[in-house]
């Protein structure tokens, strides 16, 4: 009997079939290296390559008695190694979509958090900022601001004139606009960061 090497491929292909490890063993090493350089140039990265024809040999032991060789054991191997680099790639691209649309859904949900913690603060500085006006000229803005009670309507509940309610408004403006127009600004300029 002739040594393995010199076996061709069909008989080496029919061999495997019977489940011979030495004729496994020869494919192995008259295919791999033909198959990683397809591979790697393919695929541009040498280890995704090597996993791609570890798995394509362990494949072919694993299923050799199923496995039919329509035209000849090496047509077999290079369409299955090209089958495989295909799914590497596609998985690739679907993997590459998925991280960039998580990328910028993170990015968008951390610019409305963002947005919201400063929208908050502001609310928080602004009430701060009423809270810090007198006692009389601070219930007479609210109502007017927060209730959206008319100078006349104000004026009745607390049994006051309706000139001492514009008065009231007119000052708290003229203290809290300064302080907010400053606050805004600072706002708008962080928002743009």
């Amino acid at each position: 009997m002739l040594p393995y090497s010199q076996f061709n491929d069909e008989e080496l292909a029919d061999l495997l079939k019977e489940g011979d490890h030495k004729a496994y063993t020869i494919i192995f090493d008259r295919f791999y290296g033909l198959l990683f350089i397809h591979a790697c140039k393919m695929l541009g990265n040498e280890d995704e390559a090597k996993d791609v024809v570890q798995e394509l040999f362990e494949v072919l032991w694993l299923r050799r008695e199923n496995i039919s060789f329509e035209q000849s054991l090496s047509s077999y191997l290079y369409a299955s190694i090209r089958n495989r680099i295909i799914n590497v790639i596609s998985h690739k691209k679907v993997e590459n979509k998925y991280i960039e649309s998580l990328s910028d859904f993170m990015d968008r949900d951390t610019k409305l958090a963002d947005y919201h913690v400063r929208e908050l603060e502001m609310q928080r500085i602004i009430e701060q900022e009423i809270a810090a006006l007198p006692k009389k000229m601070k219930e007479i803005f609210k109502m007017s601001r927060r209730e959206y009670l008319s100078y006349k309507q104000i004026a009745s509940k607390l049994d006051i004139s309706e000139q001492t309610v514009r008065t009231h408004v007119k000052k708290a403006l003229r203290i809290l606009r300064p302080k907010l127009n400053i606050i805004s600004y600072l706002f708008l300029i962080y928002h743009q960061l």
